[in-house]
């Protein structure tokens, strides 16, 4: 008997010891290290994405291409994470996950530089523009021209034609470098999130996860402060500053044609993202598992999960040499098993249905703020930067803190995105209030006359003022007249004179611009189009602070929704289920939502520009109200389809969790009854035992 207890007393101070290592071990340096690498690899990552997107208004006016082409060039970036994505977290979760984090930085940093290659191999950037650059205030330029000698034909005046430059351009399409790079930036971003997030999930306490992943998705939110910053200071910058004088350009940032230095920002992100892949290099495979993953004493609350997995038996598997061979043979009994979880694919449904809108709705907000409120893209940008993005990052982080705090389990979780989105939805819809009418443009969204022309019909660039004056309507140069409408052209604003030179050139005698009081004077027209009016202005600090609250409300529930979908997963599936979830929203929300949202978008352009080739670039003005309109009705309408999934998903998980806890119940009382039967036969055999060999311990206990 003694030598037993002896046994046991060693066996029971050696697990001591194996625990106090274990809760020793529960925040490892590596761990820590690891989630620093991760959040500085999360901010690079959304530094560039972000970038990328504040310089949509940009590529589209370098490139002279439609928000269609814009749309696609976005959701190239999906296409590389489609690419490789189910093959990285399931084969990736097997192997050396910080090393594949590491070449997955390695990848973006290369694609960003590849989006900035363009800028160095084509030529300097043409302003479509009537001003001469040459003149001086001794020289007089007649936009209303009777004839075009061959003088103006050649050089002064655009040409409807196509030009020289037009072939050499057109035959090396260059935002395709740009398309291609953000396929490369999508492949290697792939691995950083569903290893990245697996890797600390699997090391961290159960108490702690919540709270790491919050601290890394808030990151993650941080680096596009950055990025929309970085992108409202390049915008300000000239496309070609260093290459050209200044003097001679004659459009401020504020204008439709204005493009900014886009590619110095690809060239400072992609920097920065090749930095973030060196601590990956020194990280373990794996670190020490903390004791509550593996303690058998933990209550089945904590342990449970959702299906098939009462018991945490097989939630840590130890290290197993990795065979390519048998990984692949049971990859499909694997997809099979995430697939068949309804819980799971009803979550896919409502959170590809709601990024939709919000891909969509982050894409082209800041182009709905230049376009519908009459801002410059840098001002946009800063708008984003420095106040709807860091809403969103206090937002996610404080929905980690409360589910630590309050103790939420999987349901409470559910229930708590479920109502942050629903309130952030209520608070959106005072949105589509808050409109401002079109800019005034003669020919276009007024008459000549100042008078607000017919929906059902066209407007025409051409009256009796300009009849008398060869003006294309294809050209874009706008001019504000001293009677607050904006004309397309100088020419079209029927002007016959001008003096000064480059920005401070004024036409004068403009037959088309008339006040009331004085009719029959012809008045001047300056360069760039007229301001919105005061009540536009007014309105558009309600939207920003509308936009903060919304945001920060609906980011609120961003944290506990994605804890949600790793607690409701098998162990052994946990890579794979993010893998899954990130393809769908990529291929299913993150392709297609910049496409039909830029193709919708397209079919509210009221004046088109034209390249070189005479073909159509980049639309210049747009119906504000149609904008507004489809823009917003389309991004709130499909989070109103989502909330439909969502009831459905209720009903099934409350179904699955009265399941698993009736399984935990006669599961328990199996283990009682097998127990009580043991104690009896023990004490029976204890009653019994110098007449009974039923106790394999009879000679210990003799």
């Amino acid at each position: 008997m003694r030598t037993k207890d002896s046994s046991a007393t060693g066996s029971w101070t050696l697990d001591n010891k194996h625990i106090s290592s274990a809760v020793k071990n529960s925040c490892h340096p590596n761990l820590k290290m690891f989630l620093a690498a991760l959040s500085f690899a999360y901010f690079a990552k959304a530094l560039s994405g972000s970038y990328m997107k504040s310089t949509m208004t940009q590529l589209e006016r370098r490139f002279d291409i439609s928000s269609y082409l814009i749309g696609i060039i976005d959701g190239s970036f999906e296409v590389g994470n489609l690419l490789v994505i189910a093959f990285v977290s399931y084969f990736g979760a097997k192997l050396h996950r910080p090393k594949i984090i590491a070449v997955g930085c390695i990848l973006m940093s290369f694609g960003t530089f590849l989006i900035a290659m363009p800028h160095f191999l084509i030529g300097r950037y043409n302003i479509e523009t009537s001003v001469r650059s040459s003149v001086n205030s001794t020289n007089n330029l007649s936009p209303c021209a009777e004839s075009l000698p061959e003088s103006i034909r050649a050089g002064d005046r655009p040409s409807i034609l196509p030009s020289k430059g037009c072939v050499r351009e057109s035959g090396v399409p260059m935002w395709i470098y740009v398309f291609l790079g953000n396929v490369l930036r999508g492949i290697g971003e792939t691995p950083v999130q569903p290893l990245g997030i697996a890797y600390i999930d699997d090391y961290a306490e159960s108490e702690n996860s919540a709270l790491y992943i919050g601290c890394v998705q808030t990151i993650s939110v941080i680096g596009p402060v950055f990025g929309y910053l970085l992108g409202s200071l390049c915008a300000k910058i000239y496309v070609d500053i260093g290459y050209v004088d200044m003097e001679t350009v004659t459009i401020s940032p504020g204008d439709a044609r204005w493009v900014g230095a886009w590619w110095l920002g690809f060239l400072i992100t992609g920097t920065i993202t090749l930095i973030s892949a060196v601590p990956f290099w020194f990280l373990p495979k794996s670190l020490p598992v903390p004791v509550d993953k593996h303690d058998t004493s933990c209550t089945p609350e904590q342990t449970r999960f959702i299906k098939d997995s009462p018991t945490m038996e097989h939630k840590f598997r130890p290290e197993e040499p990795a065979s390519l061979h048998q990984m692949a043979k049971e990859f499909m009994p694997t997809l099979k098993s995430l697939l068949g979880n309804p819980v799971y694919i009803i979550y896919l449904c409502v959170t590809i249905i709601q990024f939709n809108s919000l891909i969509g709705m982050v894409t082209y907000k800041p182009k709905y703020i230049e376009q519908h409120y009459g801002q410059s893209a840098s001002k946009a940008n800063f708008l984003m930067g420095v106040i709807n993005i860091p809403a969103v990052a206090l937002g996610m982080f404080s929905g980690g803190v409360v589910m630590k705090k309050y103790k939420l389990d999987i349901m409470g979780a559910a229930k708590f995105t479920f109502g942050t989105s629903l309130l952030g939805y209520f608070l959106s819809l005072f949105f589509l209030a808050m409109g401002c009418d079109n800019s005034k443009v003669a020919g276009i969204t007024v008459s000549y006359g100042g008078v607000g022309s017919s929906s059902h019909q066209e407007p025409s660039l051409f009256s009796d003022c300009n009849s008398d004056c060869l003006c294309s309507g294809r050209e874009w140069d706008p001019v504000c007249g001293e009677n607050g409408l904006t004309y397309v052209s100088p020419c079209l604003a029927g002007c016959t004179s001008s003096s000064g030179s480059g920005r401070n050139m004024v036409f004068e005698n403009c037959r088309c611009v008339s006040l009331p009081s004085a009719p029959t004077e012809n008045l001047t027209v300056t360069l760039g189009q007229c301001p919105r009016e005061d009540s536009c202005d007014k309105i558009f600090p309600y939207f920003l602070a509308l936009s903060v609250v919304s945001s920060f409300i609906i980011s609120l529930g961003g944290t506990p929704g994605f804890v949600l979908l790793i607690r409701f997963i098998k162990p052994e599936l946990k890579s794979l289920a993010l893998g899954i979830h990130t393809l769908a929203t990529r291929t299913l929300a993150g392709i297609p939502a910049p496409i039909y949202f830029g193709a919708i978008i397209d079919t509210t352009c009221l004046k088109w520009g034209y390249n070189l080739c005479g073909g159509r670039g980049a639309c210049r003005i747009y119906n504000t109200s149609a904008y507004r309109i489809v823009y917003l009705g389309l991004a709130l309408g499909l989070r109103t389809v989502s909330f439909f999934f969502c009831i459905l998903g209720f009903a099934l998980f409350k179904r699955h969790i009265k399941r698993e806890e009736k399984n935990a119940l006669a599961n328990g009382n199996a283990e009682m009854e097998s127990l009580s039967k043991e104690e009896n036969s023990s004490t029976h055999c204890e009653q019994f035992v110098l007449a009974s060999d039923c106790s394999p311990d009879r000679e210990t206990h003799l």
